[in-house]
């Protein structure tokens, strides 16, 4: 095994746009830039194995985006989101009934008809095909786990990981170096809490003078339900049980094509009580005897969870830096209430396009696309994101009940009078703040699951198709070793075993009686790059980085 050392330089590619990332932000960039000058080399790399294999959303699809990037696309034999929206359902739930809310006391913004249901990874894929068709390069499988700088500080391009490099960082038997891909452009569509940039951010202090940035935890399964049961295009939204009133986060099931339904459950990462599972807090959801009832005599045939962006207008970081932009759910473009963001996606990947190919063509390269940034906000993203800014910081304020009642009564006043009773609020703490200790809380006993309906997390990463190759460099970085058995175990119970979605994390006994020896075990292989250990540990002290190109999860439609 040879050593690090003796690693052989990149080569490299030029091109005149370089995207990270082929989800919906990405892909519609691509198109874009093609669309405007054929002419223009663009490559888009994903460290999926496959174009859509890391997507996870709901989804309820605003087509906004779709019919500005691809007017054509309804009338598409290959399209692929064909169900819309039949009917609109929304519960307050308690321990044992629920509530159904008129649908005449939701904003028109809550609306959903118009919409479509359907898969968020069909919809890259859909887009990967356009963007081929055009010219892009897309190279699925390979991880971009480097920024490249010039002498300027400008950012010129990306590299991507090593592949074939062991756990102790010795070179294996069919080593290959990453790529030089340098760009004139280089647009960071990693989705959230990406890697690149969240160096990017820091490098470049993209975030001075914004809110902090607020995330939650989306986790979903896709479920084969017995027909006689399914509504095709009927979405169901809900709040309340099991969370409580001091939790924020939701649930929503939606009724696809073909007998599918789509379950999931949001968990606002702000919340204080370290011994919650958003996991076990969505199993336990599945229970309520309002929701299980769709659930018998059906089978469950995926599962995933994903970290969210909630800050919304007031979190958006500085969009561009020397050399690049940040689009999509990088830049934090999802709509909380309305639980959308892939239209904004698609439209902040076309708008940075626009800018990068008007740049160019004067001759410009590696600079800054201010106009991208001057603009977003007078944009659609921006019409969409101003009415509903004070909704996240109101809930966490004033807590579920009272903090949606002001925030759809906010809704309504934008709405109506383009005014706010609240001005713009503050969010507070980032959500890695939060958590009380444990002697100030009531640690929460979860039931055991069933395996008809509620199921344990490995069984659940089972069906993610989850797969890491073991011999490599661990991608969850300590930045010291000792935080989580030191520091985060005897204050809060090291809350990484529980917030982690996937049993990434655990703390293992030397004698498990005495509860003697704990050690901190991370089970790398297990990640399903939902990023919640960046997030939400308490000391900061998990760093996400990219692992082997392919690496993770294999979502099929999801």
């Amino acid at each position: 095994m040879a050593e690090p050392a003796e690693l052989p330089p990149r080569e490299g590619m030029d091109f005149d746009v370089v995207i990270v990332g082929a989800g919906p932000a990405g892909l519609a960039a691509a198109i874009r830039v093609k669309q405007l000058d054929p002419d223009l080399t663009v490559v888009v790399v994903e460290k999926g194995s496959e174009v859509g294999a890391h997507i996870l959303s709901g989804a309820v699809i605003d087509p906004l985006g779709l019919d500005k990037l691809l007017p054509e696309w309804r009338h598409d034999d290959s399209r692929p989101l064909t169900t819309e929206v039949t009917e609109d359902r929304f519960y307050l739930l308690g321990p044992s009934g629920g509530i159904r809310l008129p649908n005449m006391l939701m904003p028109p913004l809550m609306n959903n008809h118009g919409n479509f249901v359907g898969s968020l990874a069909n919809v890259a894929r859909y887009l990967a095909t356009k963007a081929e068709e055009l010219g892009v390069e897309i190279y699925p499988g390979f991880a971009a786990s480097e920024l490249l700088f010039d002498e300027f500080n400008h950012v010129v391009g990306i590299a991507t990981g090593d592949m074939g490099v062991s756990r102790e960082g010795g070179i294996k038997d069919g080593f290959t170096r990453g790529m030089e891909l340098r760009g004139k452009y280089t647009f960071l569509a990693e989705g959230v809490r990406g890697s690149l940039a969240k160096r990017a951010i820091a490098r470049y202090q993209l975030n001075r003078g914004r809110e902090p940035a607020k995330y939650g935890i989306g986790l979903k399964e896709l479920w084969q339900i017995d027909p006689a049961k399914h509504q095709p295009g009927l979405v169901t939204h809900s709040f309340g049980w099991p969370l409580d009133s001091k939790t924020g986060g939701g649930s929503f099931l939606y009724h696809l094509e073909d007998g599918l339904v789509s379950v999931g459950f949001v968990v606002h990462l702000n919340y204080e009580n370290p011994t919650l599972s958003p996991f076990d807090e969505f199993q336990r959801f599945k229970t309520h005897p309002t929701i299980a009832p769709t659930f018998e005599g059906g089978k469950r045939i995926a599962y995933g969870a994903r970290a969210i962006t909630e800050g919304g207008w007031q979190s958006v970081p500085k969009l561009v830096f020397p050399g690049g932009a940040l689009i999509g759910c990088a830049a934090g473009f999802v709509n909380v209430p309305r639980i959308k963001g892939s239209h904004n996606a698609i439209l902040s990947g076309m708008q940075a396009a626009e800018q990068a190919v008007v740049a160019i063509q004067q001759g410009r390269a590696h600079d800054t696309l201010d106009t991208y940034e001057d603009e977003w906000r007078r944009s659609e993203i921006g019409r969409d994101l101003y009415p509903v800014r004070n909704v996240k910081p109101l809930w966490s304020k004033f807590g579920t009940y009272l903090g949606i009642a002001l925030g759809g009564l906010d809704m309504w006043c934008n709405t109506l009078f383009k005014w706010s009773p609240f001005g713009t609020m503050k969010h507070g703490k980032p959500d890695h703040a939060t958590l009380k200790p444990l002697a100030a809380v009531t640690p929460i006993v979860y039931p055991k699951p069933d395996g008809k309906i509620s199921f344990d997390k490995l069984s659940s990463v089972f069906l993610s198709s989850t797969n890491h190759e073991e011999d490599q460099p661990v991608h969850l970085q300590l930045k010291n070793a000792d935080v989580p058995v030191r520091d985060n175990l005897p204050t809060y119970g090291e809350p990484a075993r529980l917030y982690c979605p996937a049993g990434v994390y655990e703390i293992v006994y030397g004698d498990e009686a005495t509860k003697k020896d704990p050690r901190f075990v991370i089970n790398a292989q297990n990640c399903v790059h939902c990023k919640t250990c960046d997030i939400k540990d308490p000391a900061q002290n998990i760093n996400w980085l990219t692992p082997e190109g392919g690496g993770g999860p294999n979502y099929p439609n999801m």
